[in-house]
């Protein structure tokens, strides 16, 4: 049994002349919590939208927990839990009477009711407000109430659209918390372009730029694959040594001559007996071993060596912008490409066809006068 509980293919959403979604194809298997990440309007909410089946896509398709969205829209239903980013609260209820009410929609009564409320109460730690109506509610209170009605019917997948919006930094912390500890027993996809949330909740990136799917990778893979990794290389210092003494250039020229060393900048150290460089790479190919043993070559004492990942934010900043441009270039390349493939393809065929014409045996007179002495037999 195959444990994708999301897949979508070639997603493309148009609204008259706007295309917001362009081809975007991925999957989420089960246990998954994969942050979807990208600017404001850059289609995350439309993706969202699909996949819980309040609109249709313009083309692709796409399948929740084996069930596909046109075939069977209610099946998907059943699967997932929604928490859209403005929360559908009705504030003049007690959060009891709210849960109640869901319980009642998903089909559950009595006994069954009672039991899947306890337990989403208990798993967003409402209990201490069961009984206050929703609008003397905080934010984070409500933002809990909202997690707890996508928990009701128990789904197997569940959608967070934004669900940090407007939260301060203690109320967002709580939350964040509570969604990796659902994320350990549910498929969950959370749309964001916060990149704090992704860095500590997600295991997995899908990054959208403009309507397209830029990246799927882990937050350390997105840095890796940037290639702009640096090294902070920290030397013991010799006594009376200073920034530019000889001591200081023997090290740089040593660790300069690494073959995947691109640069070495010497920094100011917080000790006065220590030597602080930053080494940039070539590629993303890690060479701390290189670093270490050209330490010891050199006879150089080495107090610390960290490998600086290049920041998410820079990254995502990246891949949603100049790297967006490249893409489209790179898709109008495609395009042109299959564009020319097909002519060659039809000319292949043209020529094709015509060599089989030749190759016919040619019809002589006799062959005509032999037909012309059947036809009148038969008659």
């Amino acid at each position: 049994m195959s444990d994708v509980m999301i897949e979508a293919r070639d997603l493309t959403k148009k609204y008259g002349p706007v295309t917001a979604l362009r081809d975007v194809s991925f999957e989420v298997r089960k246990g998954e919590v994969v942050g979807f990440l990208g600017p404001n309007g850059a289609g995350k909410t439309t993706t969202m939208k699909i996949l819980t089946c309040f609109i249709a896509p313009t083309e692709g398709q796409a399948r929740v927990n084996g069930a596909d969205i046109f075939d069977d829209p209610m099946k998907v239903r059943e699967s997932i839990g929604y928490l859209p980013e403005s929360t559908p609260l009705y504030t003049e209820m007690l959060v009891l009477e709210y849960l109640q009410f869901i319980a009642k929609m998903r089909g559950f009564t009595g006994e069954e009711a009672r039991k899947r409320i306890k337990k989403a109460v208990e798993q967003t730690s409402l209990e201490d407000v069961i009984a206050k109506e929703i609008r003397a509610l905080s934010k984070g209170y409500r933002q809990r109430v909202g997690l707890a009605q996508a928990l009701v019917h128990e789904p197997d997948v569940l959608i967070l659209d934004e669900p940090m919006s407007g939260l301060d930094p203690n109320q967002a912390a709580e939350i964040r918390e509570l969604i990796k500890q659902i994320g350990e027993e549910r498929t969950v996809i959370l749309s964001t372009h916060d990149l704090a949330e992704v860095q500590v909740t997600c295991s997995r990136v899908l990054i959208i730029a403009n309507g397209r799917l830029v990246a799927d990778d882990t937050p350390d893979e997105l840095r890796e694959r940037a290639g702009k990794a640096s090294y902070q290389v920290t030397v013991l210092a010799k006594e009376g040594a200073y920034r530019d003494s000889e001591q200081s250039k023997a090290v740089r020229d040593a660790l300069g001559k690494i073959g995947g060393v691109a640069s070495v900048r010497q920094r100011e150290a917080e000790g006065k007996d220590e030597l602080l460089f930053t080494v940039l790479p070539k590629s993303a190919e890690d060479i701390r071993a290189e670093i270490f043993q050209s330490a010891v070559d050199g006879g150089f004492v080495l107090l610390g060596l960290e490998k600086k990942a290049e920041a998410l934010d820079k990254v995502f900043r990246d891949l949603t912008t100049g790297d967006t441009e490249e893409l489209s270039a790179r898709e109008q390349k495609k395009a042109e490409a299959r564009a020319r493939k097909k002519k060659r393809d039809a000319a292949k065929k043209a020529d094709a066809k015509a060599e089989a014409k030749k190759a016919e045996p040619k019809k002589t007179d006799a062959d005509a006068d032999d037909g012309d002495d059947a036809e009148k037999e038969e008659a």
